[in-house]
């Protein structure tokens, strides 16, 4: 193989992966495999974030660094509640379940000033809204998250959402497909088991979902649940009947499905970040968060670039992969404020008056 085409696959493979890093300032090694075109973007963390101004000179350092001519990723958890990165003056939220009994208008307006406060410091993917319907109440990790117990009510705000941060620019990200809510275990921690009919799994989970690719949502984020009614072993990020026959072929998804973060323990606990990395591609991941530590994304990274250079049909899925990351990338680009200093505020006393009641 020649060295011009051994560059090209590990650009390729590079563009499926979004990393993090430890600290405020984004580290020289980081920099260095997004100059080389070897990561897509980032996701930053509060570890990340003292301030919202370091996110702001974390997002123009990057971009500074990326040489393909296009936005870099950079991407956020600003849900409301208990996930969110950023503190005041960024417009703070409560739990999605408050906003259950709420018209759709408000929470297009919430979301909307959220996205117009995040694009200003850089960021152009939210990940959220949360698409889970809070089915179980043993489940540790979704709870509030949600919008509701009811499908249909989680699909409805859930659309008015992803409609207001796409309406100002930022590329929304509906988690986790396909329904983290009928689980009792935290897949950072473990792998949950889904135990569900197939009719009960359609009329359920996968409404708000289905709402969301008619809604023209940009980006999915795959769940490590288990759904025994399609496979007992393997979890969803890892399941081409998933993501690939139910997402892309029966409810038709065209847009960026990220991966759940590779690191999380329902990943590691089974599997290697290489060979999960793979998997994951394999069965229909498009971009690969792998959320803090730089040793295993250049771990997926590897493991990514033998199997394209060993194995035409995976090394095509990571060139129609790398090419839907591309697309929003161009669809979304950031943005940021001038400088710091012009980076507004701006929420309507009204709104302000309105969150408070709920």
């Amino acid at each position: 193989m020649t060295t011009s085409v051994a560059q090209q696959i590990s650009r390729l493979c590079g563009q499926l992966i979004v990393g993090g890093y430890v600290g405020e300032e984004p580290t020289s090694t980081f920099l260095n495999a997004i100059r080389h075109g070897e990561r897509a973007g980032a996701i930053l963390f509060k570890r990340n974030l003292p301030s919202w101004r370091a996110g702001y000179h974390a997002s123009r350092t990057i971009a500074e660094a990326t040489t393909d001519g296009v936005s870099p990723i950079m991407a956020i958890d600003q849900e409301g509640g208990r996930v969110q990165r950023l503190g005041s003056p960024t417009l703070q939220l409560p739990a999605m379940r408050r906003f259950a009994a709420c018209d759709a208008p408000l929470v297009s307006e919430v979301a909307r000033t959220l996205g117009t406060q995040l694009l200003q410091l850089g960021f152009n993917v939210n990940f959220a809204p949360v698409l889970d319907v809070d089915t179980n109440p043993a489940n540790p990790v979704i709870g509030d998250r949600s919008f509701s117990h009811d499908p249909k009510v989680v699909a409805r705000l859930g659309v008015a959402f992803l409609l207001g941060l796409q309406s100002v620019g930022v590329a929304a990200c509906g988690k986790h497909f396909p329904g983290h809510g009928d689980t009792t275990v935290d897949s950072h921690v473990g792998l949950p088991i889904v135990d569900a009919t197939t009719q009960r799994w359609q009329d359920t989970e996968l409404v708000p979902f289905q709402a969301a690719i008619d809604a023209g949502i940009d980006s999915l984020m795959s769940a490590h649940i288990v759904v025994t009614c399609v496979d007992q072993n393997r979890p969803a990020t890892l399941q081409s009947a998933i993501l690939t026959g139910w997402l892309r072929e029966r409810m038709g998804f065209d847009g960026v499905v990220f991966s759940d973060d590779l690191e999380m323990g329902a990943i590691t606990t089974q599997y290697g970040v290489g060979h999960a990395a793979v998997e994951a591609v394999r069965a229909g991941c498009d971009v690969l968060l792998i959320c803090r530590r730089e040793d295993r994304q250049a771990e997926a990274h590897e493991a990514l670039v033998h199997e394209a250079e060993t194995c035409t049909p995976f090394r095509i899925q990571c060139e129609r992969a790398a090419a839907r990351c591309r697309a929003l990338r161009e669809r979304r680009p950031l943005r940021p404020a001038a400088n710091p200093n012009a980076v507004r505020w701006d929420v309507s006393d009204d709104l302000l008056r309105r969150l408070a009641a709920l």
